[in-house]
């Protein structure tokens, strides 16, 4: 059969691809200047006033969520492949950076996300801020400062886990964070299960809570506290307009610190139909929150995806208009080793094909429309000539091959920080066999920075 390509115009063939590249911006290179490794199972201890619950971590993680109080005995997997190491943990795991923010002062602060994927088996997660330090000529991360968050007053709107202790820690059965703007007063942190946007004061304890708002509709998720199954088969299921794990994954701050701006991982749902831009892209919604008045404004920007993107990881504004956002697929592992055939512990069952941070543009002419992408670079294909990367690099190719990366910053102007969320213990993207580290890596990227 004749190709239905062999029947177009080459010019039609042309200004199609140039649309598409137009639409993405223009890539980038990328070269590795340094990086720091924090071995996948770096474990640390509770608080000394936390109740007996949180001293082992991941003690719920079977399909059943039958108690495993055995250390190691729930084997860590992805997908067919084991990853070489277990739950339950005694005490909790340093892992899950899920959102980063370059200080003044050359450290970082970061956060914890909610445990081990999800509200049923993270009961026993600790949610957590650190503040580190990366020695990039040692390759070594270190830990400042680690806030471990509370709500001794009781702010949140329903019961916490920990709801009849004294110190009234919270858990990943209470929040999925998963960004983060340290700011004066605190910290501002987005969420995933309200999705809710959460202040905290300096010594982690809650202060607000924010229902998330696009215009008049409120946004839910199906991990809502609000919602429940109906006790009768024969009535309606309640609503929800977000998808399970679609929530405020980038978290900006305005350069004047008045306004923070909260980036849904997945799209907002109307009848079933996922929101798209004017030209028929799936977008998710950055949303705008004026901090003093503690209340959303009402404006919002689209975010288009990629052909293949499924998601963001992270957003972190530049200036008043431009910003970083990484975009990924849900892939993991290199291409060159993907399973040929039935996925099993050989081979990557769907390899990574997209991991991108994009430059983009929201200003006041594009609010409520689309964002401009400037441009990106791809975050598979970073140069790495004289062998920099401690792992990671072939050929004098550094990637990162991971399913989720979820932090990104500017350090100054020709470098930005990139680092992945390990989900540990079940995401084995850097090898077969092995959990993933967390890997951060600085990158010189001027160019890409200074691209208007």
């Amino acid at each position: 059969m004749k190709s239905i390509l062999a029947t177009l115009p080459l010019v039609a063939l042309l200004s199609s691809a140039a649309s598409a590249q137009s639409l993405e911006g223009q890539a980038y290179p990328a070269t590795l200047d340094a990086q720091v490794v924090l071995p996948s199972n770096t474990i640390q201890t509770a608080p000394e006033d936390a109740p007996d619950h949180v001293r082992q971590a991941g003690k719920f993680t079977t399909p059943d969520r039958r108690r495993t109080v055995t250390l190691g005995a729930v084997p860590g997997m992805d997908g067919k492949r084991p990853t070489n190491v277990g739950l339950p943990l005694e005490g909790q795991a340093v892992q899950g950076f899920s959102g980063i923010r370059a200080m003044p002062d050359g450290t970082f602060w970061t956060l914890s996300d909610n445990g081990f994927g999800s509200k049923s088996n993270s009961s026993d997660a600790m949610l957590m801020i650190y503040r580190v330090g990366f020695d990039w000529n040692a390759g070594a991360l270190t830990q400042r400062q680690t806030v471990f968050l509370s709500d001794p007053n009781k702010v949140a709107p329903f019961p916490i886990t920990l709801e009849g202790t004294t110190t009234r820690y919270l858990t990943g059965a209470d929040f999925d964070i998963e960004s983060l703007q340290p700011v004066e007063d605190g910290f501002w942190v987005g969420e995933e299960f309200g999705p809710y946007l959460l202040h905290f004061d300096r010594e982690g304890r809650l202060t607000s809570v924010h229902a998330t708002r696009v215009g008049e509709t409120e946004i839910r998720s199906p991990d809502h506290p609000a919602l429940s199954l109906p006790a009768d088969p024969t009535k309606p299921l309640p609503t929800f307009n977000l998808k399970r794990s679609g929530g405020f994954e980038g978290l900006a701050q305005s350069p004047d610190g008045l306004r923070v701006y909260g980036l849904l991982e997945g799209p907002v749902y109307k009848d079933g139909i996922a929101e798209k831009t004017a030209d028929g892209r799936t977008a998710l919604r950055i949303v705008e929150f004026d901090t003093a008045k503690r209340e959303w404004t009402g404006r919002s920007w689209l975010y288009p995806l990629s052909e293949n993107g499924v998601a963001i990881g992270d957003f972190n504004l530049l200036d008043d208009t431009t910003a970083l956002v990484i975009e990924r697929d849900n892939g993991a592992g290199r291409v060159a080793q993907a399973c040929s055939g039935e996925p099993d512990a050989a081979c990557f069952a769907a390899p990574a094909k997209l991991k991108r941070v994009y430059k983009i543009e929201m200003n006041e002419a594009n609010a409520g429309q689309a964002v401009r992408k400037i441009g990106y670079i791809d975050l598979l294909d970073i140069r790495d000539p004289t062998g920099k990367a401690r792992q990671g690099t072939e050929n004098g190719r550094y990637d990162m091959p991971f399913v989720t990366i979820e932090n990104v910053d500017r350090i100054d102007e020709n470098h930005i920080v990139v680092g992945n969320d390990n989900n540990y213990p079940f995401s084995a993207g850097r090898a077969l066999d092995r959990a993933d580290d967390n890997e951060f890596v600085r990158l010189e990227v001027g160019d890409f920075l200074r691209a208007r």
